[in-house]
């Protein structure tokens, strides 16, 4: 991959084609099992909190993938980590489509976590490497690539249906097989659609070993507050489709709700764009995850549509410019030779979070309180995160700190 401070002739236009690696890692990958876990736990005859460990097993994966992505990183470059990911991703979307045993499907969903850790942390770093050749843009062009999630969730709305619906009429022994073939095929059109204009972007220069490096102490606040998003937001994708049917909801009006929450991820990146450039410490994370807290707990204290929309759009139009934020807190205070570091840290506390969400929300939402209790949990994690966040300050230039 070519080292070059050159910016890609189609700047936006390469933006679009990184975010679909988000598309892969997160809206197909991990967000398309929201809509899969009815069915699969109808089948497969599970509790919630099995149902919840499958996505607890991906960030398992997720964890040990962001782990190992520093040093993979550098051995491979980052746009060949980028489509490692993105093509083992895919291959294993495609082996859950052949196969039922539960054993079986979690090992899948381990390894695609680790898959999906490689590609979310190779892309955020050429994100922020495209944002910093145009430095007044910068926040919507890292915003456009988390967003691309968006992309990934809208597709699996109108795919996992159609799959389902297709699978029934053909008499398949387990209809929800088919979805994730659907969705392995989706990935791998993505990944052949982003390959070259990724490689645009190219490699950092090596610059000389000068400036901060990362300190988790420096980031503690934002790490933590970081953390409890994973623990939080991952309650809301996992069950909420499962809550809208048991309140009654008819297919067709989920995935309507489903594919305008992934057209408001696209949109997020444009919406909070301006604050992630404006603020240089942890604000931005507490207002988003203030925000998100409070549409969480919607659709547990009602199931009026209206309002059950509302927490969808606004659910959609915050929660990946969360992880946004902290690719914008590190571009703020750290050196380019330090963003894989940083990036790498802050998705280690993220998938943290998110082994431990579905477990918790899972185990409450088999309890007498059901899944409107699990939500509301998910909901106060939020705010935790929230609180924490807002103890994190910027962190001043090394030059212009005073001397002990």
């Amino acid at each position: 991959m070519p080292l070059h401070d050159s910016s890609p002739a189609h700047p936006l236009a390469t933006a679009l084609a990184l975010s679909l690696g988000a598309a892969v890692a997160l809206g197909l990958s991990r967000f398309s099992y929201g809509l899969l876990l009815p069915p699969m736990r109808a089948d497969l005859g599970w509790s919630y909190l099995l149902a919840g460990a499958m996505n607890t097993f991906n960030a398992l994966g997720y964890f040990l993938g962001a782990l190992a992505t520093p040093a993979l990183m550098r051995r491979l470059g980052v746009w060949r980590l980028l489509m490692a990911g993105c093509v083992l991703a895919s291959l294993f979307m495609l082996m859950s489509g052949l196969v039922s045993d539960t054993t079986a499907l979690f090992l899948q969903r381990v390894c695609a976590g680790v898959a999906s850790a490689f590609i979310f942390i190779a892309g955020g770093v050429l994100a922020a490497r495209l944002g910093s050749m145009h430095s007044q843009r910068a926040g919507f062009y890292i915003g456009l690539y988390y967003g691309g999630t968006g992309f990934g969730i809208a597709l699996s709305a109108l795919l996992v249906p159609a799959s389902l619906a297709w699978a029934h009429a053909h008499g398949a022994a387990h209809a929800w097989q088919w979805p994730w073939l659907a969705l392995g095929i989706a990935c791998l059109a993505a990944t052949a659609l982003m390959a070259l204009p990724a490689r645009a972007i190219g490699e950092a220069p090596r610059a000389p070993d000068a400036g901060r490096r990362f300190a988790w102490r420096d980031f503690a606040p934002s790490l933590a507050g970081y953390c409890m998003f994973g623990v939080g937001y991952i309650g809301y994708m996992t069950f909420v489709i499962a809550l809208l049917k048991q309140q009654g909801m008819s297919a067709t009006l989920i995935t309507v709700f489903y594919t305008l929450l992934g057209l408001a991820v696209v949109a997020s990146s444009r919406i909070w764009a301006r604050m992630l450039d404006r603020y240089k410490g942890g604000e931005s994370l507490a207002i988003l995850n203030a925000v998100l807290g409070m549409v969480t707990m919607l659709p547990a204290l009602t199931s009026n549509v209206p309002i059950v929309f509302l927490s969808g759009l606004v659910f959609g139009g915050v929660f990946l410019s969360v992880v946004a934020s902290t690719t914008a807190l590190v571009r703020h205070n750290l050196p380019p030779a330090s963003w894989t570091a940083g990036i790498s840290a802050y998705t280690t506390v993220f998938a943290l979070g998110q082994i431990v969400g579905p477990v918790i929300v899972g185990w409450i939402a088999d309890g007498p309180a059901g899944l409107e209790r699990g939500l509301i949990a998910s909901a106060v994690a939020l705010l935790i995160g929230a609180a924490l966040a807002t103890r994190q300050k910027a962190l001043a230039p090394p030059a212009l700190r005073q001397p002990a």
